[in-house]
């Protein structure tokens, strides 16, 4: 179980099965199917998302190549009284170099790379007209582990 808080009543429990998968080379690779289960005033109750999740490391010269991320896709819509919730899919993965390894400061301890976002129909709210709900963003990333 997930449970999911926003501003005002915007609340929801994900409840559901989750798996852990050993797939050959990756570090892990994890499935779960979630029914959302929302309180309160907002729609998108008792619709399904699947989240994938996994890390796969890539050996390259004295360091390694990290990539690592998950996505949660909502695949039905909800029409209520409370309103209209809109299928979504948010992919978020990262890739990230061990500095710290190639710097012999230690192995997973500093990391420099970018993560990516993208989310079709943010928050569940249908993209259409003038409206532009979707998201798509790179950013740089200093990851320090302590």
């Amino acid at each position: 179980m997930t449970y999911e808080s926003g501003e005002g009543d915007n609340e929801a429990y994900l409840i559901g099965p989750g798996f852990d998968l050993a797939i050959p080379g990756f570090n892990y690779f994890t499935l779960n199917f979630y029914q959302r289960n929302t309180e309160g005033s907002r729609p998108g109750d008792r619709v399904w998302q699947i989240t994938p999740a996994f890390s796969y490391t890539i050996p390259v010269g004295r360091s390694d190549i990290l990539i690592d991320g998950y996505m949660d896709w909502v695949v039905d819509n909800d029409e209520s009284r409370r309103g209209t919730y809109h299928a979504n899919l948010h992919f978020n993965p990262q890739v990230k170099y061990d500095l710290g390894k190639a710097l012999n400061i230690g192995a997973k301890q500093l990391y420099v790379g970018i993560e990516y976002s993208y989310w079709k129909d943010k928050y569940g709210i249908d993209s259409h007209g003038n409206l532009d709900s979707n998201q798509s963003v790179t950013s740089a990333l200093v990851k320090l582990q302590f």
